[in-house]
């Protein structure tokens, strides 16, 4: 491995909407030490931890027909089925969803969980409430997509504000064409994912279990040559 890579490996790219934050914690590091020497200390620990924050490392993303990936890092809560939010306009019945929470130590870049155009983006003002709650789904603030596939099967992926989160980033506009993996946003300091899947999907993941962005499989559509895999069940060891 060469010097570039290893420093690539180290060096983990930022999101950009991280860089006003850590140029700000800096700032307040630099002010505050030259009065107190301690609170630079701090600041610098501060400023380090929002560079982690904003942290957007390079994902591989499995790309065989029909494979749903995680659109973010964190523990999957209770898989259950679900309405998709109304202001989607997808059909009225109950659904697997599967629920990624986030906490401040997370990758909070969020990425396309399949291959598909984006039918529409709706954003809902809401409360601010604890995301690992079954009720943030409907309660909290936060953004939604109607996802269409090319087998013109249809996905919701929510971004949900969390306790401490007071922003959802979108990178992407409605109409778009994206790749599982890709990019789409973020939202800022804890938060949660929901992903709507069609009926009769197998779920792969099972509540506690850690997901990575972009990389690990939550579910299977059906689709490929491999057809369909059974559900999965997880034990802890």
């Amino acid at each position: 491995m060469s010097l570039q890579d290893s420093i690539k490996q180290v060096l983990v790219p930022l999101h950009r909407e991280g860089l006003a934050f850590i140029a700000l914690f800096a700032i307040v590091t630099i002010v505050a030490g030259l009065f107190w020497t301690p609170l630079f200390v701090i600041g610098a620990v501060l400023t380090a931890w929002c560079a982690y924050f904003f942290r957007d490392p390079p994902r591989v993303t499995p790309v065989r027909e029909g494979l749903v990936v995680s659109p973010a890092d964190g523990v999957v809560l209770p898989v259950v089925e679900a309405k998709p939010p109304e202001e989607l306009g997808m059909a009225d019945r109950s659904v697997p969803r599967v629920s990624i929470f986030m906490n401040v130590f997370d990758v909070h870049v969020n990425r396309a969980p399949i291959d598909g155009t984006i039918l529409k983006m709706d954003y809902r003002p809401g409360k601010f409430l604890n995301a690992s709650l079954d009720k943030a789904s409907t309660d909290n603030e936060r953004l939604s997509y109607r996802i269409e596939t090319p087998a013109e099967k249809e996905v919701a992926m929510v971004q949900i504000a969390g306790l401490v989160a007071r922003r959802i980033v979108a990178d992407v506009e409605q109409g778009d064409d994206l790749k599982a993996g890709e990019r789409v946003g973020m939202i800022r300091f804890g938060s949660r994912v929901d992903v709507y899947l069609p009926r009769g999907t197998s779920v792969l993941v099972c509540a506690g279990q850690r997901c990575v962005a972009g990389e690990t499989v939550l579910a299977d559509l059906g689709g490929g040559p491999r057809g369909k895999e059974k559900a999965r069940k997880g034990e802890v060891r």
